[in-house]
C-alpha cells in the first residue's frame, strides 16, 4: 500500500498549531456535549422544550419572574430513567402560573397572577394542589418567544437538529460520492462518461430545488429533511473523488496491485480510497456546515423540521418579524448559532487543508 505524503504525528503537530482549527473544534466539541446533554442542561427539559406560558410571549433577554406550580392530572408513571430522559427529556408534571406577589398561608397560596405589564389578577390555591415547593423564581437568559417557551432551552435542543443534520448528510454524501467518483475515475471509458453525465445533470439543478423536489417526495419531518439534504450534497463529493481516483490510479503501487491479480474491488477500497481521503475531508467539514445552512433554509420556509421541534432555521421564521421592533434578539439568536457552528466547521476543514498539506480545492 501506497504510504501517506504526510506522518500522523506531523498531520496532529499541524492541526493543533492552528489557532483557528482549535477555535474551530472547541466549538464543535460544545456544540455536540449540548446536543447529547440538551435535557439535562435546558433549563426547560419537556419534550423539544415546549414549555408554552402565554402571558410571559415575546420577553427580552435577562427576564425573571415567579412561577406558580400547579400539579397536572396526568395518567401513567410520571418519572423517567436516564436514558428516556437524555433522548426525549421529561414531561412537565406541572402547571406554571406566572405571580408578580405571592404570600402563603398555612394551607395555600395567595398571589397575583402576571398577565401583561401593569395587568395582574388575584388567585388563589390550597397547597395540596401545588409542588412541595410551590413557588419557583425563573430567568430567561435568552428571553422568552410568542408562546412563552425559553429561547435558551429551545437553542440548546436545537443543537440536536443542526448536527444531526450535518452526521446524516454528510454520511449520505460522503458514501454515494465516493461508490461515484471512484467508479468514474477507476474505470474510465464508458462507466466514467455515464457517471459523469448524471453528474452534471444533477449539478445543474440548483439545490434548493433540487431540496424541495426530494423534501415534498418523501415528505415533511424530521428524517426526511436529513436523506433529502443528503441527496443534494453528493455531486461536489463525487467530481473530487473522480478528480482523485484519475491521478492516483497511474501511481505504480496501483500498477504494483494490478499485477499481483487484485481485484478491483480490492485496489480501490484498499489502495486508492485510503490515499486520497485528505482532500475528501477536507470537503466533507465544509459539506457539513452547507448541510446546517440548507436545513435552517428549509426549516424557515416550513419545509423542514416541523414544529414544536426546536429548530434554529424555524426559531428564526418565529421570531423574524420583531427584527424591526424593540426585541430583535428573538430572531438574532438562533442566526448568530447557525453562524457560529457554520464558521466552526469552516475552519476545521480551513485547518485539515492546512494540514493535510491539500491544495486548493
Amino acid at each position: 500500500m501506497f504510504k501517506p505524503a504526510i506522518s500522523t504525528n506531523a498531520f496532529t503537530s499541524r492541526l493543533l498549531s492552528n489557532k483557528g482549527a482549535l477555535f474551530g473544534m472547541l466549538i464543535i466539541i460544545t456544540a455536540f456535549f449540548m446536543a447529547v446533554f440538551a435535557y439535562f442542561i435546558a433549563p426547560d427539559n419537556s419534550p423539544y422544550a415546549n414549555r408554552i406560558i402565554p402571558e410571559i410571549a415575546n420577553r427580552e433577554a435577562g427576564f425573571t419572574i415567579h412561577l406558580v406550580q400547579v400539579k397536572k392530572d396526568l395518567p401513567g408513571n410520571d418519572q423517567v430513567n436516564f436514558f428516556e430522559k437524555l433522548i426525549n427529556g421529561q414531561r412537565d408534571i406541572y402547571s406554571f402560573i406566572p405571580v408578580t406577589t405571592f404570600k402563603q398561608t398555612a394551607d395555600s397560596i395567595i398571589a397575583r397572577k402576571f398577565i401583561d405589564d401593569g395587568i395582574t389578577e388575584k388567585f388563589s390555591l390550597p397547597l395540596t394542589a401545588l409542588a412541595p415547593s410551590p413557588v419557583v423564581q425563573q430567568k430567561f437568559l435568552l428571553g422568552t418567544d410568542k408562546f412563552g417557551r425559553d429561547i435558551a432551552s429551545r437553542l440548546i435542543v436545537g443543537t440536536r437538529v443542526s448536527l444531526s443534520v450535518g452526521f446524516i448528510a454528510v454520511a449520505i454524501s460522503l458514501t454515494i460520492g465516493l461508490v461515484m467518483g471512484a467508479l468514474a475515475g477507476y474505470f474510465k471509458g464508458m462507466t466514467d462518461n455515464v457517471i459523469m453525465w448524471f453528474i452534471n445533470v444533477v449539478w445543474s439543478i440548483p439545490t434548493l430545488l433540487l431540496v424541495f423536489a426530494v423534501t415534498l417526495l418523501l415528505g415533511k419531518g424530521f428524517w426526511q429533511v436529513f436523506i433529502a439534504v443528503g441527496l443534494t450534497m453528493w455531486v461536489n463529493v463525487a467530481r473530487l473523488v473522480r478528480g482523485q481516483v484519475l491521478a492516483v490510479r497511474e501511481l505504480e503501487y496501483v500498477e504494483a496491485a494490478k499485477a499481483l491479480g487484485f481485484s478491483h474491488m480490492r485496489i480501490i477500497v484498499l489502495h486508492i480510497l485510503p490515499n486520497i481521503m485528505g482532500p475528501v475531508l477536507v470537503i466533507a467539514a465544509s459539506n457539513f456546515a452547507s448541510a446546517i445552512v440548507i436545513e435552517a433554509g428549509l426549516s424557515f420556509l416550513g419545509v423542514g423540521v416541523q414544529p414544536p421541534q426546536p429548530s434554529w432555521g424555524l426559531m428564526i421564521k418565529e421570531n423574524y418579524n420583531f427584527i424591526i421592533t424593540n426585541n430583535p434578539m428573538l430572531a438574532l439568536e438562533p442566526g448568530i448559532a447557525i453562524m457560529l457552528l457554520v464558521l466552526a466547521f469552516n475552519l476545521v476543514g480551513n485547518g485539515l487543508r492546512d494540514a493535510l498539506n491539500v491544495r486548493e480545492l
